[in-house]
């Protein structure tokens, strides 16, 4: 039998890596869902030409989505829609609410309707500046509600909540996944994040953009590890009515990460130091204890290894020899 899978948000980053992971699952189909409001078609060139992937362009957030012929028979929903990087969020407040409160009540209401499971991808962002190191998925947060962050921090609390109420009172198959920093060679380079501004400005030879003192920690997840552990999350039974961390344990200070990206792409840039962003957590890294238990996973790839090839690609990109 063939199984129609749902990706929202299939034109972004993590999105397009998971349809195209997928699709390489026999007797599977993907439904793609993107309003384009920061995914981009070019990270959906190779789908597009598979009879097996359709692609539609549409805002999850319009309750008309339950209306869409394509959704009504269904096996797995993965929720992933909605702007990630603080650059983005910041820009489009409000529609980065509507996407991970209304946005997931549709997709939720859509499961409900068609018997589907669904996997929502939630953030690390819902820890909020951590007074609690590392993180566990019982930890319940320090996030500041009046701050420029609230818009996705909170907006991705709130679609938690729907998650419960959808798998407490309905039984919907529900399990949610809390990412920390996720990148690779498809990162977008004008995405404003850690690694795609690293790596850009190291080639490019622009000072690196250091904010606060470098003394902050971030976990760095390749994507394919990433990938790895929301398919798995959603295969096992045994994730369902879960919250689950998928990140990369190993810690790291931001300067560390600065010298290491200059070390490796033989970069003369200069590495600066800027005000650190209001609500910036000092601290970020996931306790994966309940991942290694319930679905027998843990991230393979050494962040020197995924930065060697994110370097490569961004070369590319660049035109750079």
């Amino acid at each position: 039998m063939t199984k129609t899978i749902v990706i929202t948000g299939v034109a972004g980053f993590l999105g397009s890596h998971l349809a195209a992971e997928l699709l390489h699952i026999p007797q599977t189909t993907v439904i793609g869902l993107d309003n384009l409001s920061t995914g981009k078609m070019s990270n959906m060139e190779h789908l597009l030409q598979l009879d097996t992937f359709q692609f539609i362009k549409y805002d999850v957030a319009d309750t008309r989505v339950l209306n869409i012929k394509a959704l009504e028979n269904i096996h797995e929903i993965y929720h992933l829609a909605s702007p990630a990087s603080p650059k983005f969020y910041q820009a489009t407040p409000f529609a980065t609410i509507d996407v991970n409160i209304q946005g997931t009540k549709n997709m939720l209401e859509l499961a409900k309707r068609t018997g589907a499971k669904l996997l929502y991808t939630s953030t690390s962002e819902t820890y909020g500046d951590p007074e609690v190191h590392p993180q566990s998925e019982t930890y319940r947060g320090n996030v500041n509600t009046w701050g420029p962050r609230a818009c996705y921090d909170e907006a991705k609390r709130m679609g938690e909540v729907f998650c419960y109420l959808y798998h407490s009172l309905y039984q919907v198959p529900v399990k949610v996944a809390r990412i920390f920093n996720t990148y690779s060679a498809g990162l977008r380079n004008d995405d404003g994040r850690v690694i795609s501004n690293f790596v850009t400005q190291a080639l490019t030879g622009a000072d690196i953009s250091v904010y606060g003192d470098g003394t902050q920690t971030r976990s760095f997840c390749y994507v394919t590890d990433n990938i790895r552990g929301l398919i798995l999350m959603m295969e096992k039974e045994v994730a369902n009515g879960q919250i689950i961390n998928i990140g990369n344990p190993i810690e790291y200070k931001i300067i560390d990460v600065a010298h290491l990206v200059k070390e490796l792409t033989h970069s003369q840039s200069k590495v600066t130091f800027h005000p650190l962003p209001e609500d910036d957590p000092k601290q970020r890294r996931p306790d994966i204890n309940k991942a290694k238990q319930l679905l027998g996973w843990e991230p393979q790839i050494t962040l020197e290894q995924g930065l060697q090839l994110t370097i490569a690609s961004y070369k590319q990109k660049l035109s750079i020899s």
